[in-house]
């Protein structure tokens, strides 16, 4: 299945049933006396978190989504059916947002939760309601109401606990394909993803926790530069940002520094994720060859995690995961 995390919809609720006229046919009752019923409610558009979903590729086939209008009523009083309301099913963290002004409608993130974003019309008065005493003959009735409509933009951000960071061939791939079931594209040449890739990590017998792995950014991207910039909306629901750098491509620090400058220059809400270091590919170079760096190194607190690891030879990655899991519980306790 192809991964689109973008796309343009037009959403119309539905319009409100029209009201009825119509009159009794009684003896000795002045023209039948008015029965005609209220028409139905129009349908309301909802829009609804999926967690089977990971892709709005859905919405690049169909483009426009109208709830159903409401029924007109009826003889007898009888009210007209209300209209079916339309849910948009969409992945979780999905972003609803009005396309001229690019203003938030809604986020679906919760499970189980609507998102009312149109309202249908409300449903027309049948001429039995406009009867009074001195008019016991009406003869008009309501239109129904008439419906919303909105073009709306569908923009996804994965919701990972951790989010990989890194420019193309840090390992990040190798990584996730090692802690987790994900089975990402890996190769030796650059840009080797295309997509962000999600899998879930077994820590010990009874924790798990979801990573992401954020296609390769490179200086720039926060400018368009590269494809990292297409993927960097992911890493804004990341509770931890975890800093891939390679130990064979020039010094971690520099690489560092440059990865944070795209982060935070993309959103302030970056600059205070937790993070952790993570140098890769051990296994390309002798210990000795290796640098030793602590978090102060790279500007951080003495308390951010700083690891050695080879995805390939499977060394550092049990420490690795144990940190990651660590700093997701301490990240969700400080958002509560």
């Amino acid at each position: 299945m192809s991964f689109i995390d973008y796309a343009k919809i037009s959403i119309e609720s539905g319009n409100g049933g029209p009201g009825h006229v119509s009159f009794r046919r009684e003896k000795f009752v002045p023209k039948g006396g008015p029965d005609g019923g209220n028409g139905g409610k129009g349908g309301d558009v909802i829009f609804i978190a999926n967690p089977h979903l990971n892709t709005l590729i859905d919405f690049r086939f169909q483009k426009h989504y109208k709830a159903e209008d409401g029924k007109r009523g009826g003889k007898s009083n009888k009210t007209g059916k209300n209209g079916k309301n339309l849910y948009i099913r969409v992945p979780p963290g999905t972003l609803v947002k009005h396309r001229d002004t690019d203003e938030v409608v809604c986020d679906v993130t919760e499970r189980d939760v609507e998102y009312k974003v149109l309202k249908g019309g409300i449903g027309g008065r049948g001429n039995s309601e406009f009867a009074t005493s001195v008019n016991r003959s009406p003869r008009n009735a309501d239109p129904g109401g008439e419906s919303e409509s909105l073009d709306v933009v569908l923009e996804l951000k994965l919701i990972a606990d951790v989010g990989l960071v890194g420019f193309p061939n840090a390992g990040k791939s190798t990584l996730i394909s090692s802690v987790s079931a994900a089975k990402p594209k890996i190769a030796d040449y650059p840009f080797t993803t295309l997509v962000p890739n999600l899998g879930i990590v077994s820590v010990g017998e009874s924790h798990s926790f979801a990573m992401a792995d954020i296609p390769g950014l490179i200086e720039g991207a926060s400018d368009g530069k590269g494809l990292g910039h297409q993927f960097l909306r992911h890493v804004e629901r990341s509770r931890v940002l975890v800093f891939l750098l390679d130990v064979g491509e020039g010094d971690p620090v520099e690489q560092y520094n440059v990865l944070s400058r795209e982060l935070e220059r993309y959103s302030d809400v970056l600059k205070f994720k937790s993070r952790i270091i993570c140098l890769s590919k051990a296994d390309t170079m002798l210990e000795e060859e290796i640098p030793s760096l602590s978090a102060t190194d790279f500007g951080l607190p003495d308390s951010v995690p700083v690891h050695v690891i080879s995805s390939v030879a499977r060394t550092g990655l049990e420490e690795l995961k144990w940190s990651m899991w660590n700093a997701v519980i301490e990240a969700k306790q400080e958002s509560e």
